[in-house]
């Protein structure tokens, strides 16, 4: 039997911007992307805590270095600049395999640097 469970999270992340003249997505400081173990064009949800509004969309890499967290599309009407957000992946995995793998979980500071990465079992 296949579990959805998280596998990467990006906690209280600030939104540097928003494009709505774009196809879609979630650009996202490459350097974030790589701690935080996601890929480009994988599925997210974003969870606005700022607002309430929940959302699924993809990752593109921001410039690396950039602290960026920048919402494309139809989501950017959804959140505003400033507004503090988390991002969320999941994966189906293999019960089998749950005792083996681990999630990280990233905690920002209000400059959308890393302040703590934890690392632990799904």
């Amino acid at each position: 039997m296949f579990i959805p469970f998280l596998v990467s999270k990006i906690h209280r992340a600030k939104v540097t911007g928003k494009n709505l003249n774009y196809s879609g997505s979630i650009s996202i400081d490459e350097e974030i992307m790589e701690k935080a173990n996601l890929r480009e064009f994988q599925k997210v949800e974003v969870y606005n805590i700022s607002n309430g509004n929940r959302f699924a969309t993809y990752v593109i890499p921001a410039e690396r270095g950039s602290k960026d967290f920048i919402l494309n599309g139809a989501s950017a009407h959804l959140v505003s600049k400033g507004d503090v957000i988390i991002v969320a992946a999941y994966a189906l995995i293999d019960e089998k395999e749950l005792n083996s793998l681990k999630s990280v979980v990233l905690l920002m500071n209000g400059t959308n640097e890393i302040e703590k990465a934890l690392y632990g079992k799904i």
